[in-house]
């Protein structure tokens, strides 16, 4: 591993869950495919780009529902699947991300903000992504993803606090108005809610899949269904791990040329790494 960004212990961590989820999902045959940035990694870079500090996967709906029933009793001691019902369960939101973490990590020192999640976001985590079918009508489509957009916006009365310097101010209106009606909604419904509208037409023939899951910015992304219908394998650091069969097509569509690597000043962690601590 390239440590020249001083992430070693990071990628030694994330390495050392990503092998349990592919060990996981080997023994049971669900399928999974690394994601975003660590596809690219693996793609590009035969293991973690050197300063990108979290990982992502994505499995089908269908898998998902398949590991979320195994994880918990298969994970180590150290590691836990963390849902958002979990978190709504506490009346609180951060998205619709399940997560795996890291249970011996600290990504920071403890302050208002972890407090308010209970400490279980201050951890190393792996974020899953699910894909779901959308519709080929556009008008259905569009449909689908506002849907998605809307109980975000509701949910977000659940967050610790919201940043309305990133939104236009018509967003900052809405972002206002939605999540202060969103707090006389259960938590925990508005992630049955989510969940049920994301799964609308897992059943139905569909061309294209989207994460519904997904922060509301990035809600546009579109794949062709074949492109994730089926895995192989690549080498990943000193193991192999899966990745989509049209992993070039998906990474082209989403990132246009992502073969290059980007200018030295956007070589930059995504998150703070300053106080991340590991104890074992």
């Amino acid at each position: 591993m390239d440590n020249s960004y001083g992430l070693l212990i990071i990628h030694e961590t994330n390495l050392r869950m990503l092998r349990e989820i592919d060990r996981i999902c080997s023994k049971y045959d669900i399928q999974y495919m690394l994601d975003a940035g660590t596809l690219i990694g693996a793609l590009r870079e035969g293991g973690f780009i050197p300063w990108d500090d979290d990982v992502d996967i994505a499995m089908r709906r269908e898998d998902w529902e398949r590991f979320k029933t195994v994880a918990e009793s298969e994970l180590p001691d150290s590691m836990h699947l963390q849902t958002p019902m979990e978190l709504a369960e506490d009346g609180v939101f951060y998205d619709f991300t399940p997560r795996v973490i890291y249970k011996k990590s600290q990504w920071h020192e403890p302050d208002e903000e972890s407090a308010y999640f209970r400490e279980k976001n201050n951890h190393l985590w792996i974020d899953i992504f699910i894909t779901d079918n959308i519709p080929d009508s556009r008008l259905a489509d569009k449909l689908m993803r506002a849907r998605q957009w809307l109980v975000y916006a509701l949910a977000m009365g659940y967050r610790y606090r919201l940043n309305y310097q990133k939104y236009s101010m018509l967003h900052r209106i809405g972002a206002f108005t939605l999540s202060h009606i969103g707090r006389l909604f259960p938590m925990k419904s508005l992630v049955l809610v989510q969940d049920k509208w994301a799964a609308k037409y897992r059943h139905a023939p569909a061309k294209h899949v989207f994460y519904a899951n997904y922060q509301p910015d990035y809600l546009y992304v579109t794949l062709d269904r074949s492109w994730v219908e089926a895995t192989r394998k690549v080498d990943f650091e000193d193991t192999q791990l899966s990745v989509p069969a049209g992993a070039e097509a998906e990474l082209a569509e989403v990132y246009g040329d992502w073969t290059a690597r980007p200018p030295q000043e956007k070589r930059v962690p995504s998150h703070g790494t300053e106080d991340i601590r590991v104890f074992g």
